[in-house]
């Protein structure tokens, strides 16, 4: 049971349980824009687009708060009042991401669009480049 600011959360990707446990905040990118969310927030679902999630674990004792960041690439979010599930496609911690693999696939997309005017393959290779910059700007920080 979470204490009274947090709430549980848990993020499962098809490969394993990402993270679970009680925390204070989680700011992430939905299809809609950023938004946060507190324990006590009212229920809704979101389409997740790529992002740096930030998990807020709450202070233990006399250490303090703690952000940890991944890089989230798309999926689905469940918030309930007292707990929110995270249904992720694809999310990575820092040190699970390779970074010249993932300037690569930067490079790769953003020569792609300079040939493509309109239609799908735009929105595709805006998503990969979006996928891309994300993994740099997590994996970057470590």
């Amino acid at each position: 049971m979470a204490a009274a600011n947090t709430f549980h959360l848990r993020i499962l990707s098809p490969e394993r349980v990402f993270y679970e446990g009680d925390v204070s905040m989680l700011e992430l990118t939905t299809s809609e824009g950023e938004i946060g969310i507190y324990a006590g927030h009212i229920p809704t679902t979101f389409v997740l687009a790529p992002g740096v999630m930030r998990i807020h674990e709450p202070a233990q004792g006399k250490t303090a708060a703690n952000i940890r960041e991944a890089a989230l690439h798309s999926g689905f979010i469940e918030v309930l009042p007292e707990e929110v599930h995270v249904i992720a496609e694809a999310v990575e911690w820092p040190e699970e991401i390779d970074l010249n693999r993932a300037r690569i696939a930067q490079q790769r997309a953003e020569r792609r669009l300079k040939r493509y005017s309109s239609g799908m393959n735009v929105m595709r290779t805006e998503l990969a480049l979006r996928r891309a910059l994300v993994r740099i700007e997590v994996g970057e920080k470590r």
